[in-house]
């Protein structure tokens, strides 16, 4: 799953074989990667278990719009990608959504971009950092790799996207998570 550039702990390791094991074809690329979160894990997982809502998160998103089902295993959404990036539409398919083990998993099923035959996997798992609730969250993806590109571009270019959206789903819950603390009326 890793080519042995990022070294992951013993938990990280024993959650990665747990959820995040892709059966890959001939010409497919996968790995995980990991993000440490200062925010406790029902608030990491609020955001990401909006399967209709991933642009409050996701910053290369501007808009999503479910085209099929009540948000139940098999929903489509169409997303609209903001400019910069080399596709402007994609539709996902929700595979799996399990709020007990907080794993989602979406498979990109259209789209005028170059990600064939993608699916990822994400996990969120409690964990204390410095004392305090945090969450762990590992993304996993498989994807073909396009004609004209190697594996490990393709890696790179998946890879640097989903650390963008792991760090802005970071930045996004420990404000959350601040805003709760300093406000505890919210909670009552």
């Amino acid at each position: 799953m890793n080519d042995g550039r990022e070294s992951y702990s013993v938990i990280e390791t024993q959650y990665i074989r747990r959820h995040h094991r892709h059966e890959l074809r001939e010409n497919q690329c996968s790995s995980a990667l990991v993000k440490h979160i200062r925010a406790p894990v029902h608030l990491v997982w609020s955001l990401v278990r909006r399967f209709d809502q991933p642009q409050k998160y996701k910053p290369f998103i501007s808009r999503c719009t479910v085209e099929q089902g009540d948000l139940d295993i098999g929903s489509v959404r169409q997303v609209n990608v903001k400019s910069g990036l080399p596709a402007t539409t994609s539709t996902e398919m929700l595979e799996l959504l399990d709020d007990e083990e907080h794993i989602l998993g979406v498979r990109i099923v259209g789209g005028d971009h170059r990600l064939r035959n993608y699916s990822s996997l994400i996990t969120v798992h409690p964990e204390i950092i410095d004392g305090m609730p945090g969450t762990m969250v590992i993304e996993s993806f498989k994807v073909d790799v396009p004609d004209g590109n190697t594996w490990d571009e393709t890696r790179y270019f998946v890879e640097a996207l989903i650390r963008c959206n792991l760090s802005a789903l970071a930045d996004v819950s420990e404000r959350m998570a601040v805003q709760v603390e300093s406000n505890p009326v919210i909670n009552h």
